[in-house]
């Protein structure tokens, strides 16, 4: 078994290009060692490069910063180049240093599970861990949908709720925590739906069975729904915006995300001729949102 080295030095910089995998080639050129981190939720890549002794780190850094000119012309958009020192590193904690917990109001905090409770007065703490990045709350769409739901949860109790393309579960969720019933929640990923049951288990909630479904065909209650989160892209919103309308309450709720700027107006076209308007709506990084009511 290799000895894990008890201080590794560090050169990491974030990677903004299409695809990530051409800085890790051209390291790979350079002929050191490196690990490539990918937030999938946030499109975010880290290339960091690890050096046994501190010369050889320096000697990482300067080869990195004489390659970015040339990397911009081959279409690698890197900066934010950052040192640090890992000592008695464990592999698998490294990357939780990119999470946060994030306050949705004095009502919910969203928590990674390694982090101390600040056990406000009155705060709902949800708990949850990127796990396998179905949703952690640190993307701008799923933030849109828990102050959405954070929001109506605090004007009306008892609202029901549908999270359409539940992945991690953060959003049905977040519903029982700020009194949503009934609440159903599907994936078509049985995966996704795995992990919404472990969460659940996680922070003490029951109350709704998520299941494995698609948006094409999902029928829900027959008594429909206040609010309908549907954090789906958009190309999907437009191709199943009959079904989906058919979930929510006359005078209800759709809360769409996922969807890139330049696309917002046409799902915004799409959802008003079926009888919606647009409530509001948020832009979060090249993320925008809608909360949507139905006449």
């Amino acid at each position: 078994m290799t000895k894990v080295p008890e201080t590794l030095y560090c050169v990491s910089f974030e990677d903004y290009s299409a695809d990530g995998a051409l800085a890790a080639e051209m390291l790979s050129a350079l002929e050191v060692e490196f690990s490539t981190w990918i937030d999938r939720e946030n499109r975010r890549v880290i290339h960091t490069v690890y050096s046994l002794d501190l010369a050889g780190a320096d000697e990482a850094e300067q080869q990195i910063r004489e390659q970015m000119e040339f990397w911009k012309e081959i279409g690698i958009e890197a900066d934010n180049i950052q040192r640090s020192v890992l000592s008695g590193i464990d592999w698998s904690e490294a990357w939780k240093k990119y999470f946060h917990p994030i306050e949705i109001s004095e009502r919910l905090l969203i928590l990674p599970s390694w982090l101390e409770n600040p056990n406000r007065p009155g705060q709902k703490v949800l708990t949850i861990d990127p796990g396998m990045s179905f949703g952690t709350g640190q993307h701008a769409t799923t933030l849109f949908c828990l102050k959405v739901i954070d929001k109506l949860g605090a004007e009306k109790e008892n609202l029901s709720l549908l999270d359409a393309g539940c992945g991690s579960g953060i959003l049905a969720i977040a519903g029982s925590l700020c009194g949503f019933a009934p609440i159903d929640a599907f994936d078509f990923d049985p995966d996704a739906v795995m992990i919404t049951k472990e969460n659940m288990e996680l922070n003490h909630v029951s109350g709704f069975e998520p299941v494995t479904a698609d948006a094409a065909d999902y029928q829900g209650r027959p008594e429909k729904y206040d609010l309908v989160c549907a954090n789906i892209l958009a190309h999907l919103l437009k191709s199943f915006k009959n079904n989906i309308v058919s979930w929510v309450k006359p005078g209800g709720y759709l809360a769409l995300a996922g969807i890139l700027e330049e696309e917002f107006q046409s799902v915004v076209d799409a959802y008003t001729a079926l009888g919606f308007e647009l409530v509001e709506a948020e832009t979060l990084k090249e993320w925008r949102s809608g909360l949507f009511r139905k006449k």
